[in-house]
């Protein structure tokens, strides 16, 4: 094992960017006596060299935790389709009211600008903590975002979130559960439609769904990653319809793709759920106003932002906390799920 790195000192920074000790202190405690262009090169310096100060010696009587932070890396038209984050973010609002709190939510286009709007959120005081979703494996934001002692809750599982404190759900038992209710339907030919392979909970829920086949004696299937919009849940659809040995049943990774799968379905004239069973990973209104409705893996999502957004507020205050799940997903069948043999519409 290596030896840990050594940790830098204000002295450093200060020596680095040529300036006192105090003058380093002046800039991150944004009171006034220097210059804009020194302020700023003593900024850079910090960043590129990984300094924060601890914020354990830093009073947090002046970062009061009245505003919170939440960046998404997702496109805004996506993310303005999506009822999962619609209905988790309404989650967090319902604890922020109770607190006359706010949410300062912003979009991202990658993972290093997040981490750079982090540090630009904590080091000018505009958030109290963070909240951090869509979890990588190897996440690049761990380390930066630790060093920089920002309060923070992961919601991921705590193999991909580092230490930092983390809220999740088991998606490894929902994938089973789902796998086994369609293999207890009589199908063989099960494939799932994933979303992006380098999201953590996308490789976790496709592990589970293979090692759930091979326990089952079913053939495992070739995984389908892709986005998590409409079009992209159609098109890897129309892919798997269009195999020698197609599928007879499909899970997909959130309720959009399903909705869209559904349609392709309709337009190859594949009968759902006589000829082909659908099953969507979250449950929501979109679920019950298709025909026929889609069958789907619920859970409480407004619930699970609430739960996220008080156990931040426990990191802030200083509070112990430590990694737990909530409620498992549990299967709703609908309409769009049956046996090959005894289908009904």
């Amino acid at each position: 094992m290596s030896a840990p790195a050594q940790r830098i000192t204000i002295k450093e920074v200060a020596a680095a960017a040529g300036v006192s000790k105090g003058a380093v202190s002046i800039a991150f405690n944004h009171k006034p006596g220097l210059s804009e262009a020194t302020r700023e090169r003593i900024f850079t310096v910090a960043r590129e060299l990984g300094w924060a100060p601890n914020s354990s010696a830093r009073s947090l009587s002046t970062r009061r935790p009245d505003t919170i932070g939440l960046a998404l890396c997702r496109p805004a038209r996506l993310l303005g389709l999506e009822p999962f984050y619609m209905d988790f973010i309404s989650g967090i609002e319902s604890v922020l009211a109770e607190r006359s709190c706010s949410l300062l939510l912003r979009l991202v286009s990658s993972l290093d600008e997040e981490i750079a709007l982090q540090e630009a959120w904590w080091r000018e005081r505009q958030v109290g903590g963070s909240i951090l979703v869509d979890f990588h494996q190897d996440d690049p934001r761990i380390a930066p975002l630790t060093s920089l002692g920002i309060p923070a809750v992961a919601v991921g599982h705590p193999d991909l979130t580092g230490g930092i404190p983390s809220i999740w759900t088991d998606d490894a038992a929902a994938v089973a559960e789902a796998v086994r209710y369609l293999a207890a339907l009589g199908h063989r030919r099960i494939a799932r439609v994933g979303g992006p392979a380098g999201l953590g909970h996308s490789a976790i829920r496709e592990r589970a769904f293979q090692d759930t086949l091979r326990a089952l004696g079913l053939p495992p299937t070739t995984p389908v990653a892709t986005g998590f919009a409409g079009e992209e849940g159609a098109r890897a659809t129309r892919s798997l319809l269009l195999r020698p040995e197609r599928p007879t049943a499909i899970v997909y990774d959130n309720d959009i793709m399903a909705v869209a799968g559904l349609g392709v379905a309709a337009e190859m004239g594949v009968t759902v759920p006589d000829e082909l069973s659908l099953l969507a990973w979250d449950d929501s209104q979109l679920c019950r106003l298709t025909h026929p409705t889609l069958s789907a893996m619920s859970h409480d999502v407004h619930g699970f932002g609430a739960e996220v957004a008080r156990e931040l507020f426990d990191v802030i205050a200083g509070r112990p906390v430590r990694p737990r799940p909530v409620m498992t997903p549990s299967l709703t069948p609908r309409g769009s799920t049956a046996s090959l043999r005894t289908a009904v519409s």
